[in-house]
């Protein structure tokens, strides 16, 4: 605008621009606040700095937090009655949950996840057992140098266990396995990727944690831990190691794929080795998951979980003697339908 005196001149600065990252639907915004006025003579005196980060009303609505909640219920039934080809009557059923906390702004991603699994079987004329169990909780920071590239470097912590006792059916005196017996602790430093429904981790500095916070699994040695010491009438002499740390290379990956309307196919994958122990030695745990949604109440899941850990020895019960084994692969298979709300 010209102002009456001479070779002064009045600039209106705005500035609003939207940003759409990668392919997917998120945008960033940046934002100045309401026109900013200011007069220029040709006499610099000082830089002027115009603070996007000030409050506005449409910047006030807005949070760099995105979360999402999950609660589920899967029921599976039979019932027999005078059926001539024979059968046992069962119930069981699944409760779940899955909760995701992830804070974005900039170059800089947080993410926390928790997820709880917690399964029970009753089957005519046997008593109730366990069938899936499950806590899991995941913190990960990245940053990234470049806005265009998919590379974090990344900070990532989880932790691994399970809420109730275990047991090698059909002996349910003596617990394989409590809570926070075992747990398992990762911690460690590395490079993450992002890229649409995929992300891996990768970190050549991890330490890992197994955790047997009950006193007679620990003395019993259990989990690849130093057990106790026992004389020969049985009495304790030195009690058993509750934790064991190793320090190693550890990878995981994360893939969500659309396979057809409504058909979802989840992939993880974790893998781990220990540097100073039996270096090439591979810890596995891998799920596969495949999500057939019949409407936004209503889901269908079919799934494998894998799992092998040099460290876990195979327990059974024959003839009502508990008898341990070495290791060997765990795989759990799981059919379900049921009630999914997403709030």
């Amino acid at each position: 605008m010209n102002l009456k005196s001479e070779n002064v001149q009045q600039v209106v600065v705005s500035t609003f621009e939207v940003t759409k990252r990668n392919k997917n639907t998120d945008l960033a915004y940046f934002l100045v606040s309401k026109p900013t006025g200011f007069v220029y003579d040709r006499l610099p005196r000082a830089n002027s700095q115009i603070l996007y980060d000030a409050l506005s009303p449409i910047r006030s609505e807005m949070s760099f937090w995105k979360k999402t909640n999950s609660l589920g219920l899967d029921i599976n039934q039979g019932t027999f009655s005078n059926w001539n080809a024979g059968g046992f009557s069962s119930v069981s059923g699944i409760v779940k949950g899955d909760f995701t906390r992830k804070y974005e702004k900039g170059r800089t991603v947080w993410l926390n996840e928790l997820k709880v699994r917690y399964g029970l079987n009753k089957q005519e004329n046997l008593e109730l057992r366990k069938t899936d169990d499950v806590l899991n909780i995941n913190t990960s920071f990245g940053y990234k140098t470049s806005v265009k590239s998919n590379w974090y470097y990344s900070a990532k912590m989880t932790l691994n266990t399970q809420m109730a006792n275990g047991y090698a059916y059909p002996n349910v005196e003596d617990p394989i396995s409590r809570a926070f017996a075992p747990a398992y602790l990762f911690a460690g430093i590395g490079s993450e990727f992002f890229k649409n429904n995929f992300k891996a981790y990768i970190s050549p500095l991890t330490l890992k944690s197994t955790l047997v916070l009950d006193e007679t699994l620990a003395n019993k040695g259990e989990f690849g831990l130093a057990g106790g010491v026992f004389a020969e009438d049985g009495t304790l002499l030195q009690a058993g190691k509750k934790s064991r740390s190793e320090l190693g290379f550890l990878f995981t990956s994360e893939w969500n794929k659309s396979i057809m309307k409504n058909v979802n196919l989840k992939n993880n994958l974790t893998l781990y080795t220990d540097y100073l122990n039996n270096f090439g030695n591979v810890d596995v745990d891998w799920q596969l998951q495949i999500e057939m949604k019949v409407n936004s109440l209503i889901k269908a899941t079919l799934g494998g979980h894998l799992i092998y850990d040099d460290d876990i020895k195979n327990k059974r019960d024959v003839n009502g003697t508990q008898i341990t084994e070495g290791p060997r692969v765990q795989f759990k298979q799981l059919l379900s339908v049921g009630l999914v709300y997403n709030f």
